[in-house]
């Protein structure tokens, strides 16, 4: 008996096309959707793929990778500037703002000048104190020398106190605000060579840069308040 009463046959799917396509999400040979592959950006359950950002993609500005870090210096005044000039004594890490480190110079400018105008006073009332009068017994031409000396010899003392001081601070809020523009504190070393501490100021009177946290906010930071 012939097959043609019956119909063409039925075509067989073939037995590894029909895995092939459900696991690609085509619908298999009864219109039904296949299940997502195991490569699908989208998850069984609807739910985005956990792996299809990176984990290793730099962290947006403001992040905080750690006590105190990943945010902007803050711009600060002459009186707060100083305190945390000394509150971050030895703080070489992290970075500083501009006006945390100019208002520091500025301090350090007016103490210098402080120190000049005493010496200049102390001089002078040395000066005041010897007679003029050549037929005065105690007039001695030599004595106004030994006294300026004497008040010079003692506020250069005073100074060097003082200079010592600050040396480890002012070099540390440097390295820092090298720091916040993005660069090595070692650009401080060009003040070493003829006319590198014009290069070095130039630098430390440039703008913050956004990203200069992810390299140099590590370790100890500085205190903000």
């Amino acid at each position: 008996m012939s097959n043609q009463q019956w119909g063409p046959a039925p075509q067989n799917p073939d037995p590894y096309q029909q895995p092939y396509q459900q696991a690609q999400g085509q619908p298999g040979p009864y219109g039904q959707q296949g299940q997502p592959g195991p490569y699908s950006q989208q998850s069984p359950y609807g739910q985005q793929n956990p792996y299809g950002q990176s984990p290793y993609a730099p962290a947006p500005y403001g992040a905080m990778p750690g006590p105190g870090g990943g945010r902007p210096r803050p711009s600060v005044g002459f009186g707060r500037a100083v305190q945390l000039f000394f509150k971050n004594y030895a703080v070489f890490n992290g970075r500083a703002s501009r006006s945390e480190y100019w208002w520091v110079v500025l301090f350090n400018g007016l103490i210098g000048l402080v120190f000049g105008i005493f010496a200049a006073v102390m001089a002078a009332s040395a000066v005041a104190s010897i007679p003029t009068d050549p037929y005065d017994p105690n007039y001695d031409p030599n004595a106004a020398v030994a006294g300026i000396s004497g008040g010079l010899i003692f506020m250069y003392i005073i100074l060097g106190i003082w200079s010592l001081a600050i040396l480890v601070p002012s070099i540390a809020i440097a390295v820092r605000r090298f720091h916040d523009t993005d660069k090595s504190g070692w650009f401080y070393l060009l003040s070493l060579i003829p006319g590198g501490s014009i290069v070095v100021l130039i630098l430390l009177a440039m703008p913050s840069v956004p990203q200069a946290w992810q390299r140099y906010d590590t370790g100890k930071l500085p205190v903000e308040s």
